[in-house]
């Protein structure tokens, strides 16, 4: 008997391989899938979820699929994915094994909706609730090898119980992860004024942007794959962007600047929102934006947490002060005249401005009890572990005074907390103390209400209720500092007294005082409607006894304005107004806010705000 040849098999193998199930196409559900996952103001074209949330998945086969039939998924993020660093994980029929330390294992089940018998497999795949934030690969596996099906964007879920950043209050989520637009306040702790933000966090071009602010952060130069797998977790992720907001050290979003000279950027005061600024750091290849301060700091690391989903709200400190010698007090030194003749290095900011992040501190192990708001400070003061960052801090852990806590608690419950201690030098170098006070720092700390464009007081979150101090009325000239004014929005003034029969009992004080500009209107004429013509009338009357020069009126808004509009007029006379027209059309329906601010010659920044309700 001749044997046959083993080639005779070939035809029934090649049989048996034509005959296994191939995909033909896929269908990521963008769009209903980003409505459940409250991601769809970002996208309607890409595949943006929540982890701990399911979506669909519908795969159309080339024949009649069977739910015991093989299909293995397989998501995968980073340079380096592992199942052991949770950025690699392979899921389905059959079943993988998985060892005790594999992290963030994904999952599907067959939805309702499937047709198997039609060859339309619809899927219900649900990230892990740990699983790392960032952009994922997507393929399967149906026996033929793996099929690449695209890509999608996982984010953190406040609407998850199971995810550290869970926020249990509805009205807390719609304005701390979706409001777009909100108030950051300066001034002084008597006045505390209003600046509106437009935080944009939904723009179209904000994955790629935030994603990029991650991806050149030092640590993921250092270890690309622990440090992807690290993004799994809140404080890890909130550490990072705190300090790439901040280009101090790193190639972060902002340089700061606070000495007045901004010839070769813009000034701070000159943003309306974050979106201008990331988006030119982005288009510039990551080089730094020239110029920004707290508020225009914390405004962007508010824009790119609230992307992330991380709940987050910007709070303003006034009489914030900064300790550089960590010993809880601000050492200050007059001459006989009430000037300051030397510097200690510490200082009391009229505001400082920061953000609260909502997230677990299980990493604490003090139970929940940290758990909540945690203070996130992207402005470059001190380094914190060798990188200019602050926080996460636990607020609550800076009410009890618990500063053996990570991160930088300290440093923070000295900003609320210190005593200034006032010193006169006298001519012979001699010093006397004058007075010391508990009282003078951390006052009226201050948010944006939920709900509401009004401030909310968090004081009471940071310390326990202080005295109140005696107020003496002082009037002071309009010509004594009108010509100084025009870059600036306090006034600081400061008084010594000095008791006539006892020359040794001296006392000080001081105070902020911010400016009051005139009014600057602005409506919207007609309807409002996506993809329609838009009017705005905006109007402003000078009602100074002079000219005013160089006049320009920027407007923004979310939604609103793809790029800024920026109107000019040489000069405007006493008396006289200033009426605009100024037309858009609408990208994004919902209730939008339009920001303008004004500038001339004899002030800066004056900014206004209307709300614009733009139907479908």
């Amino acid at each position: 008997m001749v044997e046959e040849p083993l080639t005779s098999l070939s035809p029934l193998l090649l049989i048996f391989v034509f005959s296994v199930t191939a995909i033909k196409s896929v269908d990521f559900h963008c769009r209903s899938n980003n409505t459940a996952h409250y991601t769809i103001e970002i996208s309607t074209k890409e595949l943006i979820v929540r982890r701990g949330q399911s979506f669909l998945l519908t795969l159309n086969m080339t024949q009649p699929f069977n739910a015991t039939d093989t299909l293995v998924l397989t998501v995968e993020t980073g340079s380096f994915p592992s199942e052991k660093l949770g950025t690699w994980s392979e899921f389905g029929n059959p079943s993988c094994m998985y060892t005790s330390d594999v992290k963030a294992i994904w999952k599907y089940s067959f939805d309702c909706s499937a047709n198997l018998a039609r060859g339309m497999v619809t899927l219900s795949v649900t990230p892990p609730a740990d699983a790392p934030v960032g952009k994922y690969s997507l393929s399967a596996n149906t026996g033929r090898g793996k099929t690449p099906l695209g890509t999608l964007v996982v984010l953190f879920n406040p609407w998850c119980s199971d995810d550290w950043v869970f926020l249990p209050d509805e009205r807390e989520r719609q304005e701390y992860v979706l409001n777009e637009q909100g108030t950051i306040y300066v001034g002084t702790e008597y006045y505390p004024r209003p600046r509106d933000w437009i935080f944009g966090q939904f723009e179209e071009d904000m994955v790629d942007i935030c994603l990029k602010i991650l991806d050149v952060n030092p640590k993921h130069t250092k270890d690309p794959a622990d440090d992807v797998s690290a993004r799994c977790n809140p404080i890890y992720v909130s550490r990072v962007i705190s300090a790439m907001i901040n280009s101090n050290g790193d190639h972060g979003v902002l340089t700061g600047r606070w000495d007045g000279i901004y010839n070769d950027g813009e000034r701070p005061d000159s943003w309306l929102g974050s979106v201008r600024i990331l988006r030119k750091w982005y288009k510039t290849s990551c080089r730094p934006v020239k110029y920004g301060q707290c508020w225009v700091f914390a405004g962007v690391m508010c824009t790119v947490m609230r992307f992330f989903g991380i709940p987050c709200r910007v709070v303003t400190n006034f009489q914030s002060a900064h300790d550089t010698h960590n010993n809880l007090t601000i050492d200050y030194y007059h001459g006989e005249n009430g000037a300051q003749p030397r510097d200690s290095g510490d200082s009391v900011w009229n505001y400082h401005v920061w953000v609260e992040g909502w997230m677990k501190r299980p990493d604490l192990k003090k139970g929940n009890s940290y758990d909540g708001w945690q203070v996130l400070d992207p402005t470059p003061q001190e380094k914190s572990e060798g990188v200019f960052c602050c926080g996460p801090a636990p607020v609550a852990a800076i009410l009890q005074g618990d500063t053996n806590l990570k991160y930088d608690v300290p440093f923070v419950f000295a900003e609320v907390n210190a005593d200034i201690v006032k010193w006169m030098v006298r001519a012979n170098g001699s010093k006397i103390k004058m007075n010391s006070d508990s009282k003078k720092v951390g006052k009226s700390i201050s948010t944006k209400a939920v709900g509401y464009n009004r401030r909310t007081d968090l004081t009471n979150n940071y310390k326990h209720a202080e005295g109140k101090n005696v107020i003496v009325p002082i009037q002071i000239p309009l010509q004594t500092y009108n010509n100084h004014m025009v870059n600036c929005d306090s006034v600081k003034v400061s008084a010594v007294a000095i008791d006539k029969q006892n020359q040794n009992d001296i006392y000080e004080s001081e105070i902020d005082i911010s400016m009051e500009y005139p009014s600057l209107s602005m409506k919207v004429l007609g309807e409002a409607r996506v993809d329609r013509k838009m009017t705005m009338e905006v109007e402003f009357t000078n009602t100074l006894n002079a000219t005013l020069r160089n006049c320009s009126l920027t407007v923004t808004g979310s939604g609103m304005y793809k790029f800024d509009s920026v109107e000019r007029l040489v000069q405007l006379e006493p008396n006289a107004t200033w009426k605009l027209l100024i037309t858009t059309i609408p990208r994004r329906s919902g209730t939008r806010v339009v920001v303008a601010d004004f500038d001339c010659s004899a002030f800066r920044d004056m900014l206004s705000s209307c709300i614009v309700d733009v139907k479908p």
